[in-house]
C-alpha cells in the first residue's frame, strides 16, 4: 500500500511563521521530540518518500513504529495551529470564550461566567453567528438557573426565550438560503451556463422562489447577501448580465458595509468580485474590468484575507479574469506573456488547485495560444482538457473544447484525421444532447472544409459559415458557444484574411 502523504501535505502548507510557532510550541514540551527530526526531514523533501525517511533514521528506535511517530507528528501539529490560529477568526474567539465559560462554570465562578458570556453573545451578535450564539443562550438559561437557586430574579426569562426563538428564526433562513445557493451552484458546476428546457426551468424553479423573489426575505446580513448572490447566480446562468452584474453589486455593496462579516467571509467576497468581472468584461466594460481585477489581487494580507486558501481563490480569480478579459480584447499575445505566471502558480498550488479551475486554465491557455498564432501549443493544452477523465465537471467545457477542437486541427491542416474528429465529435454532441444549431453549422462546414483544397471553394464555405452563424446568433441561447471560443470571428477572420486577433477585435463591441 502506497504510503499516505497526509502529514507531508500538511508540513508543505505552513507558512514560515506558523512553522516558527509549531517548534517554540514543542520547545515548551518535555521528553524526547523525535518527531521534531521527522518534522525536517520531511520539510526539506521535496515529494514525499517514505523509504527515504526509514533509510535516514534507520539506526533509530522510533523508525520501528514509524506510523504511530507520523499521526503523532500530525497530532501535535494541528494542536499547535488551533493554539496559533486561536484568535485569528471569529468563530475561533467564540470556540475558546466558549471553552472558557465552560471552565469557569465547571468551577462555580458564576459572576466571571456571566462577564465572559456577556462579551462573547456581543461578539456573536455583531457577527450573525447564529450557532455560536444559540449555544451561548443555552449557556445562559442555564446560567440563570443558578442565579434563581441564590435567590436573584433580576433577569427576563421570557425576554431570553424570545430572543432565542429569534435566533432560530434566523438559523433557519440563513440555512435557506444556503441550499438555495447550493442548488444554483450544483447547475453550473455540473453544466456551465444553462441552455437546454430542463436547465431553464431548474434555475427558474429557484429564482422564483419565495425568499429569492420576495422583498425583504433575508433576516440577517448574511442571509442578504447569499440572497443577492445567488439572484445574481441565476442571472448569470441565464446570460443577463446587466441584472446579474447588479445583483453581485448589492452582494459586495452589503459586504463592503460591514468589514466584520466581510473579513469572516473572504471566500464570498472573492467569488463575488470574480462574477463582477466577469459581467463587466460580457458588457464591454474592460477599463472596469481591469480595476475589478486589481482590486482582488490587492486583498491578499488585508484583515481576514489571508492564508493559502485565500491565495488559492485570489490567484483562480484574476488569472482567469485576466485571461478572459484579453482573450475578448483580442489582445492574445499580450495574455500569452501571462502563461509563465500561470504556469508557475499552478504548479505551486498542485493538488490545492480544485480540478474545475485546472480544466478552465488549460482551456483558456488553448485560447490564447490559439489567438497568439501559436496552434500547436493550443492543441497541446486542449489535449489536457480532451484526455481529462471528470466524467461530471464541467460538462460545458468539454462540450465546447470538442467543437474547439476541430477549428484547431483545420488550422493545423490535418484534413485526415479531421473526418475522424467530425463524427466522433458528433457523436458526443448527440449521446449528450448538446448538439445546437451552432454546433450542427461548425460541424458540417468543417466536413466539407476537410474534404476541399480548392482556396475558391473553401472561402465560399467561410463566407456561408459566418452568414448563418449570423442568422443563427440572432437566438440568445446559440450565442453561448461564443462565450468559449469566438467561432464566428474565427470564420470572419478566413473570410477577410486576417488574423483570428483580429478579427476578434473587430467584434468585440459585439
Amino acid at each position: 500500500m502506497k504510503p499516505s502523504t497526509e502529514l507531508f501535505d500538511l508540513i508543505k502548507s505552513l507558512t514560515k511563521s506558523e512553522k516558527r510557532f509549531f517548534k517554540l510550541h514543542s520547545a515548551l514540551q518535555s521528553g524526547d521530540k523525535n518527531y521534531l527530526r521527522i518534522f525536517d526531514a520531511i520539510d526539506k523533501q521535496k515529494a514525499y518518500d517514505e523509504e527515504a525517511l526509514k533509510k535516514q533514521f534507520a539506526r533509530e528506535q522510533f523508525v520501528k513504529h514509524f506510523p504511530s511517530e507520523k499521526n503523532h507528528l500530525y497530532k501535535l501539529i494541528l494542536k499547535a495551529l488551533r493554539a496559533y490560529h486561536s484568535e485569528s477568526s471569529v468563530s475561533g474567539i467564540l470556540k475558546q470564550e466558549i471553552k472558557n465559560i465552560e471552565i469557569l462554570y465547571d468551577k462555580a465562578l458564576f459572576n466571571e461566567c456571566n462577564k465572559t458570556l456577556h462579551r462573547a453573545k456581543r461578539i456573536a451578535r455583531e457577527n450573525e453567528r447564529f450557532y455560536y450564539w444559540f449555544e451561548l443562550l443555552n449557556w445562559e438559561k442555564m446560567l440563570l438557573e443558578e442565579a434563581y437557586e441564590s435567590g436573584e430574579f433580576t433577569k427576563d426569562l421570557d425576554a431570553l426565550i424570545e430572543e432565542e426563538r429569534e435566533v432560530i428564526e434566523k438559523l433557519r433562513n440563513l440555512a435557506a438560503y444556503h441550499i438555495l445557493y447550493s442548488k444554483i451552484n450544483y447547475v453550473f458546476r455540473s453544466g456551465g451556463y444553462v441552455r437546454t428546457e430542463e436547465e431553464h426551468s431548474m434555475v427558474e424553479e429557484i429564482s422564483e422562489h419565495p425568499l429569492i423573489k420576495g422583498k425583504n426575505t433575508a433576516l440577517s446580513r448574511r442571509a442578504a447577501t447569499i440572497c443577492f448572490y445567488t439572484q445574481g447566480f441565476c442571472q448569470w446562468a441565464k446570460r443577463d448580465w446587466s441584472l446579474s452584474y447588479e445583483k453581485f453589486a448589492r452582494a459586495r455593496q452589503i459586504l463592503d458595509e460591514n468589514p466584520q462579516i466581510r473579513a469572516d467571509l473572504p471566500k464570498r467576497y472573492i467569488r463575488t468580485l470574480h462574477y463582477l468581472v466577469q459581467c463587466q468584461i460580457e458588457l464591454g466594460r474592460f477599463k472596469e474590468a481591469r480595476e475589478s481585477i486589481r482590486t482582488l489581487r490587492a486583498l491578499e494580507g488585508t484583515e481576514g484575507f489571508d492564508g493559502i486558501h485565500i491565495h488559492v481563490q485570489v490567484f483562480n480569480a484574476s488569472y482567469l479574469s485576466e485571461l478572459r478579459l484579453l482573450e475578448r480584447m483580442g489582445e492574445h499575445a499580450k495574455a500569452v506573456e501571462l502563461v509563465p505566471a500561470v504556469l508557475s502558480g499552478m504548479e505551486e498550488l498542485g493538488p490545492r488547485l480544485h480540478k474545475e479551475y485546472e480544466l478552465e486554465f488549460h482551456f483558456d491557455l488553448a485560447v490564447v495560444h490559439f489567438g497568439a498564432g501559436e496552434v500547436n501549443k493550443a492543441l497541446f493544452w486542449l489535449n489536457k482538457v480532451l484526455n481529462d477523465p471528470e466524467p461530471t465537471l464541467r460538462q460545458d467545457l468539454f462540450t465546447y473544447a470538442r467543437l474547439f477542437n476541430l477549428v484547431v486541427h483545420h488550422d493545423l491542416g490535418n484534413y485526415d484525421l479531421l473526418e475522424y474528429i467530425v463524427r466522433s465529435t458528433h457523436r458526443y454532441l448527440s449521446k449528450k444532447q448538446r448538439a445546437h444549431q451552432m454546433e450542427n453549422l461548425l460541424i458540417e462546414h468543417v466536413r466539407k472544409l476537410a474534404r476541399t483544397a480548392d482556396p475558391v471553394a473553401r472561402r465560399t464555405l467561410f463566407t456561408s459559415l459566418r452568414d448563418q452563424m449570423v442568422q443563427v446568433l440572432k437566438d440568445p441561447n446559440e450565442g453561448l458557444a461564443l462565450k468559449y471560443f469566438d467561432f464566428l470571428a474565427w470564420a470572419n477572420a478566413k473570410v477577410k484574411g486576417i488574423s483570428f486577433a483580429d478579427a476578434v477585435k473587430a467584434g468585440s463591441g459585439r
